[in-house]
């Protein structure tokens, strides 16, 4: 049974480098997703946060003083 032309290895390694910069472009996509996806999760975050700063009635000064010491005091735990 006959086989077909068999590809050159200039031809084989053009076919590989083909693959190689379509497989770059995809995972270069990708990370552009997977930043974007990030960033939302981020802001959703953040806005959680705002909310629950704005429900509580404390400004924000009085917010970070209470984190900061809930911070310190965690430190002290550990120790």
């Amino acid at each position: 049974m006959a086989r077909g032309v068999r590809k050159s290895i200039e031809e084989k390694i053009a076919d590989k480098q083909e693959v190689i910069g379509a497989l770059e472009e995809r995972v270069r996509k990708e990370k552009e997703e997977l930043q974007e996806l990030v960033h939302e999760q981020r802001m959703a975050r953040l806005e959680s946060l705002e909310e629950l700063i704005d429900d509580s009635n404390l400004s924000l000064e009085e917010v970070a003083e209470i984190l900061k010491r809930h911070i310190d005091n965690a430190g002290d735990g550990a120790a």
